[in-house]
């Protein structure tokens, strides 16, 4: 059966990123269906709302917005209204239930998640120190980390580490390779998070042959054997169980499922950590 497809309009007055999650998280849930994504940022005039609605009157379909003028989305709605496209305000809900809760009026800001505050600094610290410190590239003092993640090769160790590093965690990573030496000063680090990635052999292998593949590489080693990976592998948990680190699985797991779960140990860490 073949895919079935439809047109969605994301239109906000600031980056778009809160509509093109939240849009592909939902259609994501709809099997043979997928979306035809139109994205508009910065849409803050009538101008430019003007030329947004002529592409949605070309191509009718699903219209998410994120609109803080009034005037702007009162007349993105009548055109959509006109054209027969389903519409919705994502965050007038939670706005709605906001002022309830809190007795307090919106400022009606675009973009105001996005102002350059302490938080910003924080991520793009984080950032820049993530990506001096990855693939074993171990910082000199530890207690400067965050988070540290250990796992053999091909386990999604730098995505994560970045993913970490933009929601302001200072995230390195250390590659375990057989008969490599451990680095001991991990055993001595107090502030930092340490957490093992794996996966089940026959994903690393596959993903190792996919890297050869594009790197024209011999494929004939032991990085893609799947006895020699499976080893590896029990090595690796090995060392995390002997010192007590906790172990994610990532074979099943997006690179934000497994962000998240890092997250809550995270938290859990820092509880722990400066209770001591």
């Amino acid at each position: 059966m073949g895919r079935n497809f439809f047109h969605l309009h994301l239109v906000s007055d600031s980056t778009g990123e809160t509509l093109i999650n939240v849009g592909r998280a939902a259609a994501a849930q709809y099997e043979g269906i997928s979306a035809i994504e139109h994205v508009y940022p910065l849409v803050r005039s009538r101008a430019q709302l003007e030329r947004v609605i002529s592409e949605i009157e070309a191509a009718p379909g699903l219209v998410l917005y994120t609109l803080v003028e009034n005037e702007l989305a009162a007349r993105l709605e009548i055109s959509c209204r006109s054209t027969g496209s389903p519409f919705l305000s994502v965050l007038q809900p939670v706005h709605a239930l906001l002022q309830a809760y809190l007795g307090a009026e919106t400022i009606s800001r675009p973009g105001a998640q996005h102002l350059l505050n302490a938080d910003y600094f924080k991520r793009i610290d984080a950032m820049n120190f993530t990506l001096a410190h990855d693939d074993g590239n171990l910082p000199d003092n530890l207690e400067e980390a965050d988070v540290i993640l250990l796992g053999v090769s091909r386990t999604s160790k730098t995505p994560t580490s970045i993913y970490l590093a933009n929601k302001g965690l200072k995230t390195t990573n250390f590659p375990l390779i057989p008969s490599a030496p451990f680095p001991i000063k991990l055993l001595e680090a107090r502030n930092p998070l340490i957490v093992g990635l794996l996966a089940s052999p026959e994903r690393i292998v596959q993903i190792r042959q996919n890297r050869l593949l594009s790197l024209q590489a011999d494929s004939s080693s032991l990085y893609i054997d799947k006895d020699a990976v499976a080893k590896e592998i029990s090595d690796s948990r090995k060392i995390c169980l002997r010192y007590k680190w906790p172990i994610i699985d990532v074979t099943r797991r997006s690179i934000e499922e497994t962000a998240a779960a890092i997250l809550d140990l995270y938290r859990e860490h820092r509880v722990k950590f400066l209770a001591i």
